[in-house]
């Protein structure tokens, strides 16, 4: 059984995951708007990982006999000024997530749930990825600014990211 905070908590980022899915979604759109089809790409592949973080939390949330709480999911934003205006987003973004798998820690740790502190050091893992992830496109999309070839070309670079759906663990 998982006390009442540590679940309330697990089911906020649960919905904090999802709508990070939305969020890329969102952006996924903005890009196919503009004939930037690579960055829409990597921006799937991107909202397909946090659907699977968002049902890791859901299992999670099951398997130790609890009940998931869906609650409505934000409407994310739709526009932005360039792509360099997305990843600076997403970069902001990721560092919000990682401030909010760090308070969840914090609150497993305070409550002496050494189950769900363990089951959320993957999370604090994937989240240094995650920044790593964004901060290097974020990079060199700053690099691209008075290129617009070099934009086109890490359009095509970003249309080969692939989602590789984690194998499910025995």
């Amino acid at each position: 059984m998982i006390k009442k905070r540590v679940l309330n908590a697990l089911n906020s980022q649960l919905n904090a995951e999802l709508y990070s899915a939305y969020l890329y979604l969102a952006m996924e759109a903005y890009f196919e708007s503009i004939n930037l089809s690579g960055f829409a790409n990597w921006m799937r592949a991107q909202a397909q990982e946090e659907l699977i973080h968002a049902m890791k939390f859901y299992d999670y949330i099951v398997a130790r006999g609890e009940r998931v709480d869906l609650t409505a999911i934000d409407e994310p934003q739709k526009e932005w000024d360039s792509p360099l205006a997305v990843f600076e987003h997403v970069y902001e973004h990721e560092k919000m997530v990682t401030g909010l798998i760090n308070d969840l820690v914090d609150i497993s740790v305070a409550e002496s749930d050494h189950a769900t502190t363990n089951f959320l050091q993957w999370y604090v893992a994937e989240q240094v990825e995650e920044e790593e992830s964004a901060s290097g496109v974020l990079q060199r999309v700053k690099l691209t600014a008075d290129s617009p070839g070099g934009l086109f070309m890490l359009d095509s670079e970003l249309g080969l990211r692939v989602f590789n759906p984690p194998v499910k663990e025995e």
